[in-house]
């Protein structure tokens, strides 16, 4: 370190299983922020009084929801010329090298597509359980943001999705790209999303608010992507195309969950309140 500069060259890769098979931190620290937040929602299901079995069939939905939302989110929004003809590579964790498949594990996670693979995994299970659909999206909320942030301590591992350059004197080199100080946006976001997990749980421990349905889903996805909006300034484009925008793709995207967002806090009347109270 020197001049405020960290200086980043962690190896990705653990340790190797097999010949062909690591583990990597992005994947442990993808694990560690499900399994953190799924902890904290079975607390608040205990607290609630409710069954802990219909949590675990929630979870593979949203496990799956959000692995395919956001594989799927990264091949369609950012190249889906490329992934299209390779259709393949969307959903096995390969790549083509020279005519013949590598393993290379998925390379390539949007928490856009993530989030919207979570909430349709949710309806999915309220289509099959009748559960309140906003009940538990407020649930899956106060969680989310343990998740949100240790994907973002994954890519630091990785030194991905960093940030444009900074002045030269602070901030993080990553040395496996180039030798310039850049913001540090991994952990600009890792910050935001674990004080947004903070503010869910404390509103919700004290419970000023246990009459509004899709408040906390709503807070989530305002703060969440409020947040996201604007530090995507301080990032670097991910593909060549966002160079000719006016506001990245990270950006647009940003826009409807906040919208949606602000909809689910403010609309007294939302129907899918009504949607059964059965839990």
């Amino acid at each position: 370190m020197k001049n405020n500069i960290i200086h980043w060259n962690v190896d990705p890769e653990i340790f190797w299983i097999t010949d062909s098979f690591p583990l990597k931190y992005y994947g442990l620290f993808w694990i560690t922020g499900l399994v953190l937040a799924y902890l904290v929602v079975q607390r608040i299901y205990k607290k609630e009084g409710v069954p802990l079995e219909n949590l675990e069939q929630l979870t593979m939905y949203i496990f799956v929801g959000a692995i395919l939302g956001a594989r799927l989110g990264h091949c369609l929004f950012y190249d889906p010329e490329y992934f299209l003809s390779r259709p393949l590579e969307i959903l096995l964790p390969i790549k083509e090298v020279n005519g013949a498949y590598k393993f290379i594990g998925f390379q390539g996670l949007a928490s856009h597509g993530g989030t919207l693979g979570v909430i349709i995994g949710i309806f999915l299970y309220w289509r099959k359980t009748k559960t309140n659909v906003l009940w538990v999206l407020d649930r899956v909320a106060i969680g989310a943001g343990i998740t949100a942030a240790f994907i973002r301590l994954g890519n630091l591992m990785n030194s991905e999705i960093y940030g444009k350059p900074t002045d030269g004197t602070w901030g993080f080199v990553f040395e496996r790209d180039d030798m310039i100080p850049r913001h540090p946006t991994q952990l600009y976001e890792a910050i935001s999303y674990l004080l947004i997990f903070g503010l869910l749980y404390y509103l919700y421990r004290s419970k000023r608010i246990e009459n509004r349905p899709g408040f906390f889903v709503g807070i989530f996805l305002i703060l969440l992507f409020t947040a996201r909006f604007f530090i995507e300034f301080f990032k670097e484009n991910q593909v060549a195309f966002e160079d000719g925008m006016s506001l990245n793709m990270g950006q647009w995207l940003s826009v409807p969950f906040v919208i949606v967002g602000l909809l689910l806090v403010l609309w007294k009347d939302n129907p899918l309140a009504k949607i059964s109270i059965k839990k």
